[in-house]
């Protein structure tokens, strides 16, 4: 029943049932300050298998080199922070929210939630934060953020490859971007993706 462009929903609030019910049935929220809470089922999803994933060779020195620092859940509200407030080409504000970032603390300290930090000399240069579906063995990505060149893949790629190991079998990058098919996402029918979820 949603729209062309994935809109299934308005309304309701973002508490930790309804958001894991709407993330278990392939649903997520995305608005700005002033709407109401806007609930999408994008058809196609762009998805990334971890086996899939592409690492470019410019991107192998940078694992390699050791400069940067990785570290799970030790700082999820000062990456959902940044994630709110980076600038990004072609968006004149933000859909992480206030209200958003308060019901994702919340599902963090459940450990729903989950983050990985890079950091370098002690600074938090970049991260990412999305829902870990664990029993579905399916993680939800919600957004990621940089400050210095690569920080944002190398936590990506971090991700994937501990997700990997802890057996999940499918990443949900939601909507198409050209940086997330670089790293090997594609696009899925919407009926594909919810075979994972059931």
């Amino acid at each position: 029943m949603a729209t062309e462009d994935g809109l299934l929903a308005y309304g309701g609030d973002l508490s930790v049932n309804r958001l894991l019910y709407a993330y278990t049935h392939g649903i997520f929220p995305w608005f700005e300050d002033g709407q109401p809470v806007l609930w999408w089922s994008p058809d196609p999803r762009m998805v990334l298998y971890p086996k899939k994933l592409k690492v470019s060779k410019s991107m192998k020195q940078v694992l390699g080199n050791n400069n940067f620092h990785l570290t799970f859940n030790k700082d999820f509200k000062s990456v959902i922070e940044n994630c709110a407030s980076i600038k990004r080409d072609g968006q004149n504000g933000t859909w992480i929210t206030s209200e958003m970032q308060d019901a994702y603390m919340k599902l963090h300290e459940l450990g729903i939630a989950q983050s990985v930090e890079v950091w370098l000399d002690e600074e938090l240069v970049g991260g990412l934060y999305g829902i870990y579906l664990r029993d579905k063995n399916v993680f939800c990505g919600e957004s990621m953020f940089a400050k210095v060149s690569n920080a944002s893949k190398f936590a990506f790629i971090k991700m994937i490859e501990k997700l990997r190991i802890a057996g999940v079998k499918l990443i949900d990058c939601q909507v198409y971007t050209s940086h997330l098919e670089s790293l090997g996402a594609e696009e899925i029918s919407r009926e594909e993706f919810l075979k994972f979820l059931r």
